[in-house]
């Protein structure tokens, strides 16, 4: 399938943005470890990766309240989700209920390394073995007691890994600490983790800058607790509210908390550079919303380094390059593990539409700007007639593309349903907002 998005003539937004799967995920481990039920939690992202969340932990209690451990669902298939992967394989270690199981995925889940995860688990005393190639899924678990040491990591690894055994923590006899060696790289989500152990009542904390202590005989309560809307699928606005081109325009993202658990809020302060103000409403007669507005002067260059937002990069490379700013982006390394190697795939996509990104070792991309490929009066952005944006099985190149039909009249997107892993809704919001969705097929 491929889809024709066709830039509006007037653009009109008040999005209802999805829930945070980041924070839907981490809130249904807690939510199950601490024993309440499923109606604790409100606005749960119904995106693909924590449907599946949902639905694995929905069986398992079925299968515990019918004694029938591991029978309804020896297999767990979390296809593309890699935040199940790793928070589910912490969790099925550390419940001795739970039975012997086989969690697997997508074949591109399949080549996602995973020992670094399973090695600490089993220092743990985690049982857990490779079903194929050792160090990637599928794995077999079996649920036993894990009992507490401290662990170290390099802080350079993914922070899912990191936040999987800190959920899992209060369920280790003796309590756990882990030390992070390095450089720690995408810090923000493992806050948002310790935030959310605390408020559902673990006793978790930063001793130092790499020391993170999660104390024992402090379990999990149920809490009740309200998912805020996502600030990575914000992104994606900001970027149409640049692009637009037009400073009267104002759009109403809602859903959205000013004092918010996730570093991709750091997307307000980044876009600001670029001449697209926030304003945060959060008044108690109305839903928390952040409204945009381009005002100010556009920076002709940018620096950032997303070592700890890396999730947003993809938005940014495509804007800038769009709007002709050119950049040196750092702390890009986690993109060659993502649903796919996220740095190739921006320069295969950006090279169809003329725009040549270089990028020097595994974690910095650089553009030097239009000035530097278009000759004379040859615009730089030229793709050839017919080009069309592969997606990689990759939601977030899809949904970072598609704005660039404010400045290209059109673009066309390959495999566009890719968008459901975390934002089910996005084309139906941008149809809403006035850009014209056209579906066709793809040997057109």
């Amino acid at each position: 399938m491929k889809y024709r998005i066709i830039q509006p003539r007037n653009l009109t937004a008040k999005v209802n943005l999805p829930a945070s799967k980041s924070i839907s995920n981490r809130a249904l481990i807690m939510n199950v470890m601490s024993g309440a039920q499923m109606g604790y939690i409100s606005n749960l992202s119904s995106c693909d990766d924590t449907r599946v969340m949902l639905e694995t932990l929905f069986i398992m209690d079925e299968e515990r309240r019918q004694g029938r451990t591991g029978q309804l669902l020896p297999t767990i298939n979390i296809k593309a989700a890699g935040t199940a992967m790793r928070f589910l394989t912490a969790f099925l270690a550390a419940s001795p209920d739970s039975g012997t199981r086989v969690i697997t995925g997508t074949e591109r889940m399949r080549h996602r390394p995973i020992g670094v995860l399973v090695e600490a688990l089993r220092k743990l005393g985690a049982e857990i073995e490779y079903v194929e190639e050792e160090g990637y899924p599928p794995l077999r678990i079996t649920g036993t007691v894990l009992h507490g040491t401290t662990l170290e990591l390099p802080g350079n690894v993914s922070s899912q890994f990191v936040s999987a055994l800190l959920m899992v923590g209060p369920w280790v006899m003796d309590g756990l600490t882990l030390k992070l060696k390095g450089e720690v790289l995408s810090r923000p989500y493992i806050n948002m983790t310790i935030k959310m152990m605390q408020k559902h009542g673990a006793d978790v904390k930063w001793k130092g800058q790499k020391t993170i202590v999660v104390a024992p005989d402090h379990p999990y309560r149920p809490t009740p607790y309200l998912i805020e809307s996502d600030w990575s699928a914000a992104s994606y606005w900001y970027e149409i509210c640049l692009l637009s081109g037009n400073r009267n325009e104002t759009l109403s993202l809602m859903g959205l908390f000013p004092d918010s658990l996730q570093g991709d809020s750091a997307v307000a302060e980044i876009f600001e550079k670029l001449a697209v103000q926030s304003f945060p409403l959060s008044l108690a007669s109305m839903e928390p919303r952040v409204m945009l507005l381009r005002r100010g002067r556009m920076a002709k260059r940018i620096e950032w380094d997303f070592s700890g937002t890396p999730d947003l990069a993809q938005t940014l490379v495509v804007t800038c390059a769009m709007k002709g700013v050119s950049f040196r982006f750092t702390g890009l390394q986690s993109l060659r593990i993502k649903e796919t190697d996220r740095i190739d795939a921006l320069q295969r996509e950006l090279r169809k539409l003329g725009v040549q990104v270089e990028v020097e070792g595994d974690d910095t991309m650089t553009w030097a700007g239009p000035t530097a490929q278009a000759a004379g009066d040859v615009p730089y952005l030229q793709p050839a007639e017919g080009t069309a944006i592969d997606t990689y099985e990759d939601h977030r190149m899809a949904m970072a593309f598609a704005p660039a039909a404010m400045v290209l009249g059109s673009i066309d997107i390959n495999d566009p349903e890719v968008v459901s892993k975390s934002y089910p809704n996005f084309w139906k919001d941008l149809e809403a907002s006035g850009f014209e969705v056209v579906e066709m097929s793809c040997d057109e």
